[in-house]
């Protein structure tokens, strides 16, 4: 019997494991806080990569599905697959994020999140609305159970109520026992379903309508007790 195209999206690896995932989860945002606080005005974003790759490498995880980003300044507002601006140095009062895909022994972790640096309230409110916007369309998911489809859309309107603009580049994507793209491609964006716990990562990026900023995070898609 055929199984649907949704039931086929949400397949898992043979070494999937709840724990596992839960173990890439914890290790990766821990490796975000880690990296974040040694981040600071004057340094070089190409620096900032590499100092990311080795907390990383030093955490025991192991560099994998994408490439480990950080982005500082002008370059926060740029798609993930477009390469930044070379030798952007992180000003005094400045943006910048992380969005890191490392793997832990069999499984994929993957998160992202945004910080600032000095003083602009601007810069504090779009990190801040990225956050609040992810857990937005989170609770949506928890209690209405709306297709992936209509997350997006969802957070869409919400992006521009908040006065900013929603990068569809970044539409959401599958996660699992590496590798999850021997699976599924396919965006959250696109899912035709209400989405399963464990399996996909809710990705928000938003932009200033000027082009002038943005602010990202990401995490996996999970129920309120694994955000207390």
């Amino acid at each position: 019997m055929a199984i649907s195209a949704e039931v086929a999206a949400e397949r898992v690896g043979p070494a999937f494991s709840v724990d596992g995932m839960l173990l890439a989860r914890q290790k990766t945002r821990q490796a975000i806080q880690d990296v974040s606080a040694l981040i600071e005005p004057g340094m070089v974003e190409e620096d900032a990569v590499e100092l990311t790759k080795k907390t990383l490498i030093d955490s025991g995880m192991e560099l994998t599905w994408h490439p480990t980003r950080v982005r500082f300044g002008i370059n926060t507002i740029k798609p993930m697959k477009q390469a930044s601006v070379p030798g952007v140095i992180l000003q005094e009062n400045d943006i910048f994020f992380l969005d890191i895909a490392p793997r832990v022994q069999a499984w994929e972790g993957d998160g992202g999140a945004s910080f600032t640096v000095g003083k602009n309230s601007e810069y504090e409110r779009c990190a801040r609305d990225a956050e609040t916007l992810f857990h937005e369309v989170r609770h949506v998911w928890t209690k209405d159970k709306l297709t992936g489809q209509a997350l997006y859309a969802f957070a869409d309107s919400k992006a521009r109520s908040m006065g900013w603009e929603l990068n569809f580049d970044l539409p959401g994507h599958r996660v699992s026992d590496f590798p999850h793209a021997a699976i599924y491609t396919g965006s959250l964006a696109e899912f035709d379903a209400s989405p399963s716990a464990m399996r996909w990562i809710l990705e928000i990026h938003v932009r200033d309508p000027e082009g002038r900023f943005g602010a990202f995070f990401e995490d996996l898609l999970l129920s309120d007790e694994y955000f207390a």
